[in-house]
């Protein structure tokens, strides 16, 4: 499909289903959902340290679980919603494994990297 191509289409009224149809045969079709189930979270607007609690916690440990069964290296956690040494542990051995300064701190930089390979080891991107 051609940016050009599929932009003189939208111009004469075709709907998007109709440019796809226009490139791609009548066959195809568009699937929806009542509701996506597993797309990470925002960053939580701060630094996720030792001390701090709560639901952006538990996702950050649920991810890093997941992801440590992929990547050994990286200790499981217990997602408990309490960021303490272990978590701790767990993010600074993330932080290794990815580039990332070992800090053992879950800040914006580490908290997409995070989201980025746990959608890449659960597979929650693609179209089952």
């Amino acid at each position: 499909m051609t940016q050009w191509g599929s932009c003189s289409l939208g111009e004469r009224g075709y709907s998007p289903i109709e440019i796809l149809r226009h490139f791609y045969g009548s066959s195809i079709y568009i699937n929806t959902a009542e509701q996506i189930a597993g797309i990470p979270a925002s960053w939580p607007g701060e630094n996720l340290t030792i001390g701090s609690s709560g639901q952006k916690v538990r996702q950050l440990q649920q991810q890093l679980d997941a992801i440590a069964t992929i990547y050994s290296a990286i200790p499981r956690v217990a997602p408990d919603g309490f960021y303490g040494p272990n978590t701790a542990a767990a993010v600074r051995e993330f932080q290794s494994v990815f580039g990332l300064p070992q800090t053992g701190v879950a800040d914006f930089a580490t908290w997409y990297k995070i989201s980025h390979i746990y959608v890449g080891v659960t597979r929650i991107a693609e179209l089952v």
